[in-house]
């Protein structure tokens, strides 16, 4: 079987760090074994290749998160409800609202472009 093993790049705070992931992966899932003091366990996904490629191609899950949430704090911003919301729904509201705000505060300390709800 041959497999194109392609560098998962993991970005830290001294810079991006880029690892030969999948073959370290194959190597060590087979004997249920654990190297050095961090371990990524991709998890059950149901098409494992699929993200792998969402990953290399389109942005990792903080960039995905990312864009989600800067989508949530624009909806959030121009959200008129129709009906009162509950109290549960408001806490869940302002919950993510405070959330969307440290965020952009943290992006904007790196220089980067923030939204906020």
């Amino acid at each position: 079987m041959n497999q194109v093993y392609r560098p998962v790049v993991f970005e830290f705070p001294s810079g991006d760090v880029t690892q030969w992931f999948e073959q370290w992966n194959s190597m060590f899932t087979a004997t249920d074994s654990q190297v050095g003091l961090i371990n990524v366990n991709f998890g059950r996904s149901s098409a494992p290749q699929v993200e792998q490629a969402v990953l290399d191609e389109v942005g990792s899950y903080g960039k995905q998160l990312g864009r989600m949430g800067d989508v949530l704090a624009v909806l959030l911003r121009h959200f008129r409800p129709e009906t009162d919301l509950t109290e549960q729904e408001r806490h869940a509201i302002e919950d993510l609202s405070v959330m969307l705000r440290e965020i952009a505060a943290i992006k904007t300390r790196h220089d980067r472009d923030a939204l906020r709800p």
